[in-house]
């Protein structure tokens, strides 16, 4: 079986490993406050207070108030919960405001309520993948109750104008989500700054656990609950609250904020250094944002020419390497990113997108060998017309350390 090297994982917006101090703190959690947090003796007490010692720690890396968050399954649910929250709280539809590059927890829970008979705007975006702020402004109507954009984009790595759009909402008196999963505990968060109303984040992105994430409602926000339970999270999210993986997720932010400044400037040398070397591939075009600073840190995306995505997956496997690709694969056949075709992007090109994504374990060494595998693959597949198992393995076959 291949050895799997940390170094060659490239796949760090898909999920993170969870950090050891994350497994310790999560294992003592389950020897010692495994009691239900909501019961009145010893043991709910203590689980209580590991819960609550977990929401300061989330809260202060993102610097709001601890009661501002909920406690949820993730990313998917945080998303689902700020949206059907706010549209619950009217007895006709009105009017959402969502980007053409959502998340599909987000893109898929505005086609509900469009079932519902909402009426959604979806705000093109240009070849960089980000939203201009004019566009908003020019969508926004009187029945406009709630605005989501996505913070970093997860397939192309576009980092939106927030900050912008948030005041723009601010002003109109309309609420502001931003699906922020691909940014907590990436770049700097200050919602005392930030005009947020909203913002979702998921643990299994932070070196966390998966399975956990949280909301941020600005104080004075209202929402209606999803599950009908019992009052937990001060009753916006009914059931009984999961105490290692929450505990987990307060040790992972807690370390995000010690290391946050100092790894971001690390994982931002290693994406130029591998841009550098990826521009020198022959059939491979940059996607989202030339400009790095405008994207995420740790991110970056292609589209290979005449080469589907998920075949680059796998070849790249085959040397130890995880990446992704934006093309899914649907009853036999390859579906185009929708990320990219909103971007302008054909369908041929579409099929072709990959995601690298940089993390923690990410070494010079490992960027270098990932470039020269990329490379290899595609001059086999170019020369070949197709590419066969083991094409890659002559010239790469010295290991990353």
């Amino acid at each position: 079986m291949l050895r799997l090297d940390p170094a060659l994982y490239f796949d760090h917006s898909a999920t993170t490993p969870p950090r050891p101090e994350v497994i310790e703190a999560m294992q003592m959690a389950m020897q010692e406050s495994w009691g239900n947090p909501s019961s009145l003796h010893g043991w709910g007490e203590r689980a209580a207070m590991a819960m609550e010692r977990a929401r300061q720690q989330v809260a202060e890396l993102l610097n709001c108030e601890p009661e501002a968050l909920l406690f949820t399954s993730g990313g998917t649910e945080s998303n689902n919960l700020a949206l059907f929250g706010v549209a619950q709280r009217y007895s006709t539809p009105q009017h959402l405001i969502i980007s053409s590059v959502e998340h599909a927890s987000v893109e898929n829970a505005a086609r509900q309520l469009q079932s519902q008979g909402w009426q959604v705007t979806r705000l093109l975006v240009n070849a960089a993948g980000q939203v201009d702020p004019q566009t908003l402004i020019q969508a926004l109507q009187p029945n406009t109750v709630l605005v989501s954009i996505v913070h970093g984009q997860n397939e192309v790595g576009s980092l939106q104008p927030i900050a912008e759009l948030g005041q723009i909402c601010r002003q109109a008196g309309v609420l502001f989500h931003t699906d922020a999963v691909q940014t907590v505990g990436r770049i700097p968060l200050d919602l005392t700054q930030l005009p947020v109303d909203l913002l979702s984040l998921s643990g299994h992105k932070l070196y966390g656990p998966q399975g956990v994430g949280a909301l941020y409602v600005r104080p004075g926000g209202e929402l209606r609950p999803l599950l009908r339970g019992g009052g937990q999270e001060r009753r916006l999210r009914a059931g009984t609250q999961g105490i290692p993986g929450i505990v987990g997720l307060g040790v992972a932010a807690a370390l995000a904020a010690q290391e946050l400044s100092q790894e971001t400037a690390r994982l931002r040398q290693l994406q130029r250094h591998l841009a550098q070397l990826l521009a020198e591939v022959p059939g491979l075009r940059l996607t989202g944002p030339v400009d790095l600073e405008q994207r995420l840190p740790h991110h970056l995306s292609y589209c290979a020419a005449g080469i589907p995505g998920n075949v680059l997956v796998r070849a790249l496997s085959r040397q130890g390497i995880a990446i992704s690709a934006g093309s899914a694969c649907s009853s036999g056949q390859l579906i185009p990113s929708r990320i990219l075709l909103a971007m302008g992007y054909s369908e041929a090109e579409a099929l072709g997108s990959i995601r690298l994504s940089l993390g923690k374990a990410t070494t010079y060494a490992a960027v270098e060998y990932v470039a020269r595998c990329l490379q290899a693959v595609i001059a086999s597949t170019s020369e070949s017309g197709s590419l066969e198992d083991g094409a890659t393995q002559s010239p790469l076959s010295v290991p990353v350390a």
